[in-house]
């Protein structure tokens, strides 16, 4: 991880800032990505295309320097908890506001919990990741500026997980509770100024296909060691544009101020143009994203349809550890790496990437590259090529076929589907591969769960295990194999949810880990995701872009501080 000097320092301090000569008056940050926003609303979002705007637009009661993982002040001042580790008190600032002038309150954060995040009939991301043995935390207003919070059992991850959660405001969105419509508040049509945000900016402008605009937000609380309010840009865009060809094209031609992720397979391209002093190339060692491919597990109906969300032929298939195993087996990890990522990055097994060396379990099982191995377990479980016809059969005459999609525009993982379709040929494995846009992929994952493969990707925001309960405990809503589980579908599944459960409620870090290693090596064992490669992790910035940390810890690998940054004059 690569370290950058602060070049403003920053107060957490709240109250009226003053216009300073530091920042560059009308200035704008241009950046670009692939895929449009599915949502503004920061509690139902689950992809990083929404998440990277909403990002800029809300905040918690606290916040982290991804660098140095501290987490800081942000809503709220300052806080508190008892001897008994369960019992929180956060202290707002004072005369905070929202984008629309109106005060935040202690209201607002009751709203946001008790009514949004903890509402049964809201599904969300968030809620996963504050609640303990699926019991909600206990959240209560003291005054207007003090809010209580008590956990059912000492939470580990508390302070970063809990504060971290996005406040909303109660006076614009407190009717859709009564009516029922929050799960489509704030979606990508909501006009601008009934979009009210807490965050350093605020929604002005956004067009499909073309781009996204916020503007300063005038009642953001923070303030640089000067007075001067932040953020120091006027505005942010985010232009959209048709792949990841393009991104890189826009940035190279000057048309973009950063780019966040430089594809490995482009970086020694980039590092090239950066010698020659064009913009600042940055290495921040191996990433904490995954690229994996997932089957579909799913045992449960299409409620619209009555129909079994995966053909029961398949759906058998894919619940047998040992054909998940073989699939493993049978993907030639090194080719993927050295064709798609120009040997940028190495074979992944785990769930975990080389970059949290503080959690990872490195004694997991492994699948190299072993088209015999794959025969033999395909053959345990009595599929094999029945009429030597080149296709396998299982015992009931079925050939093994299915179909895998992936995000159409990155090359990757397009180059990554179609070496895995060969390898899976050369088995006897029949694979129609089918990119698609991302939001539709997501959707069909993450909501509509109509799919059979996907090969997609995991992106982390934290280096904790907490930030992987919403995949890795059944009940969680990006469980992606089979989501939102009453009680768990398999006895691996429930092992993990309990390990998962008990690293929570200790804060001694050796009695976590262990725990987590447990999730880790169940996970490798049944490759309920598939993982394929694990790639390094690069950036790109102008030169004469100030205040940037960059990290790999975060999606927002360069503009996760971006309220801090700022063009040095020239």
């Amino acid at each position: 991880m690569i370290r950058v000097l602060l070049l403003v320092a920053l107060l957490a301090l709240g109250g009226c800032g003053k216009k300073s000569a530091t920042s560059n008056e009308s200035s704008r940050l241009v950046l670009v990505t692939f895929a449009d926003p599915k949502t503004f609303n920061p509690i139902t979002a689950a992809e990083t295309s929404s998440h990277d705007i909403i990002y800029m637009l809300f905040t918690g009661l606290t916040t982290k320097d991804q660098v140095t993982q501290e987490v800081k002040p942000g809503l709220a001042e300052s806080w508190s908890v008892d001897a008994d580790q369960k019992t929180w008190t956060f202290k707002l600032r004072k005369d905070l506001r929202w984008s629309d002038g109106k005060p935040i309150t202690a209201e607002d954060v009751i709203f946001t919990f008790n009514d949004v995040v903890y509402n049964p009939d809201i599904p969300n991301t968030t809620s996963d990741m504050v609640r303990v043995d699926k019991k909600n935390f206990e959240v209560s207003k003291i005054d207007d500026l003090t809010i209580k919070a008590i956990t059912p059992e000492v939470y580990a991850p508390f302070l970063e997980y809990f504060g971290d959660v996005r406040i909303l405001p109660k006076h614009v969105l407190g009717n859709t509770i009564a009516n029922k419509s929050f799960a489509s508040a704030y979606g990508v049509n909501t006009a601008p100024a009934e979009l009210v945000s807490s965050g350093p900016f605020k929604l002005k402008q956004y067009k499909p296909g073309q781009f996204t605009l916020v503007e300063r937000n005038p009642h953001y609380w923070q303030v640089d060691a000067k007075g001067q309010r932040l953020p120091y840009f006027d505005n942010v865009v985010m232009s959209i544009v048709p792949d990841q060809n393009a991104m890189s094209l826009r940035f190279m031609k000057g048309e973009a101020d950063l780019i966040e992720f430089v594809r490995p397979e482009e970086a020694d391209t980039f590092k090239q143009a950066a010698d020659r002093g064009q913009f600042r190339f940055i290495d921040l060692g191996f990433a904490s994203q995954i690229d994996l491919i997932i089957f579909n597990l799913n045992t449960n109906s299409n409620p619209r349809t009555g129909k079994p969300y995966v053909n029961p032929s398949k759906l058998k298939w894919f619940r047998n550890t040992k054909f998940r195993q073989a699939i493993s087996y049978a993907i030639d990890r090194p080719s993927i790496v050295k064709s798609t990522i120009n040997g940028h990055g190495q074979p992944q097994y785990g769930f975990i990437t080389p970059s949290n060396q503080k959690w990872i379990n490195t004694n997991v099982a492994q699948y190299p590259y072993n088209p015999d191995k794959a025969r033999a377990l395909l053959a345990e479980i009595g599929i094999k090529d029945r009429n030597n016809d080149g296709l396998l059969e299982d015992a009931d005459g079925n050939v093994i076929e299915f179909e895998m999609n992936t995000n159409a525009g990155n090359s990757r993982r397009e180059k990554g589907s179609v070496i895995v379709q060969e390898d899976l040929k050369r088995l006897g494995i029949r694979v129609n591969f089918r990119p698609q846009d991302f939001n539709t992929i997501a959707h069909r994952l993450d909501t509509d769960f109509d799919f059979e493969c996907i090969f997609l990707g995991l992106a982390s925001q934290s280096v904790d295990p907490a930030e992987s309960l919403n995949v890795l405990r059944s009940e969680g809503f990006l469980h992606q194999w089979f989501p939102r589980q009453k009680s768990p579908s398999t006895d691996w599944e429930a092992r993990m949810d309990a390990a998962m459960n008990a690293q929570l409620k200790t804060l001694d870090y050796a009695e976590r880990k262990k725990y987590f290693d447990e999730v880790q090596a169940i996970f490798a064992e049944e490759q309920p995701m598939v993982p394929t490669v694990t790639m390094k992790a690069y950036a790109a910035a102008r030169n004469d872009l100030a205040n940037l940390r960059p990290t790999a810890a975060h999606t927002n690998r360069l503009i996760w501080n971006v309220s801090e940054l700022y063009f040095k004059k020239p």
